[in-house]
């Protein structure tokens, strides 16, 4: 038999067979598979001979790899890409699973308490790292605002978000405001500036203050001059991070994983979270699942590892975006629709909140 060409290989029924059972069994067993494995489970009518034909053309092609001088090979990340883009069967998570999802991420737990739950319930559900970014305040609509005054040069400005979350900022002001200027900041922002995002009040404030005219213009100016730096991009005091992690100890009983200088990488990566959130921002891009194999992750710490990720969102806009990191040898067929169900649960709880 002539060996299969690499443009053939994706579309000849008996290797499409042979690798999708080859790659299920070296999921669930860890070890190379052999052709007598393959002929005992692939319920194909071939002999050995022909399926070692097929393994080598495979092989050739970049699909699979002999780890070791038997007869048994594994799986490359090439090989991987190709089955979950083509052979992957998948199937809706379980109702049971589903309601657990709705139960852990209730609507109204506060953004915190949503994000921890979600990671920790990634991890758990999928025996891996769960991950999850958080929402940037820009994204949320403004609900009310109080000011405090610190001191002359100070002001507490205490910001209350649609998704229930509270925000203390200190504006540092060029004059002393006595309170019923405070309180008259706050009213004309709450009633004119509520359920818009801070981008839009930013906006809005600087276009009305330009029109401005007579009794307006020095309630506008002072409201202009607290709303500026309340309301600034980037100055968010929550103390979590850009990604919130769980579930990192449970790699360490891998075997894909028992070098210890490749773990300590992958925890230095973990714990220090800023490439991990750049990688999860850059599947933000693309709408839907998104499977990152091995070297498509661009991180040198996940090699021969892969990342399961989708976006999350209320109201027709994304929020970020959460995924599973384990082994490339994991069950992507149990990983994706517990990935995508979840992001589906969290923005509904968002969205519910809002």
């Amino acid at each position: 038999m002539a060996k299969l060409k690499t443009g053939d290989i994706a579309n000849d029924p008996r290797a499409r067979q042979l690798l999708r059972t080859l790659v299920s069994r070296h999921v669930r067993d860890g070890g190379p598979v052999g052709s007598q494995t393959l002929a005992k489970h692939s319920g194909l009518d071939v002999s050995p001979a022909t399926i070692r034909n097929i393994l080598a053309s495979m092989e050739d092609a970049g699909l699979l790899s002999a780890p070791h001088s038997s007869a048994g090979r594994i799986p490359t990340a090439q090989g991987y890409r190709l089955f979950v883009d083509s052979l992957l069967q998948i199937k809706p998570l379980a109702s049971v699973e589903l309601e657990r999802l709705r139960h852990e991420l209730p609507s109204g737990a506060g953004t915190q308490a949503l994000l921890g739950n979600t990671s920790e319930l990634l991890s758990a559900m999928t025996h891996f790292v769960g991950m999850v970014s958080v929402p940037k305040r820009e994204v949320f609509v403004f609900r009310q605002i109080e000011f405090v005054a610190l001191d002359p040069q100070r002001v507490l400005a205490i910001l209350v978000f649609a998704d229930n979350e509270v925000q203390n900022r200190v504006v540092h002001v060029r004059r002393v405001f006595d309170p019923s200027e405070l309180e008259q900041a706050a009213n004309y922002l709450n009633s004119h500036f509520a359920g818009q995002p801070l981008a839009h009040i930013r906006a809005r404030l600087l276009a009305e203050l330009r029109h401005a005219r007579s009794e307006m213009e020095q309630l506008l100016a002072s409201s202009v001059e607290l709303a500026e730096q309340a309301f600034a991009p980037g100055k968010d005091d929550s103390s979590f991070d850009g990604v919130v992690v769980a579930g990192q100890t449970r790699l360490m009983g891998l075997q894909d994983l028992a070098d210890l200088d490749r773990l300590r990488a992958l925890f230095e990566a973990f714990a220090e979270k800023r490439e991990l959130l750049q990688l999860l921002e850059r599947t933000a891009k693309a709408p839907g699942m998104r499977v990152f194999i091995g070297d498509e992750t661009g991180l040198a710490p996940l090699e021969g590892m892969s990342l399961v990720s989708a976006p999350y969102g209320a109201d027709g806009q994304v929020l970020g975006v959460l995924g599973v990191i384990g082994p490339s040898r994991m069950a992507y067929e149990r990983v994706i629709p517990v990935v995508e169900a979840t992001a589906a649960v969290l923005g509904a709880a968002f969205y519910a909140g809002s």
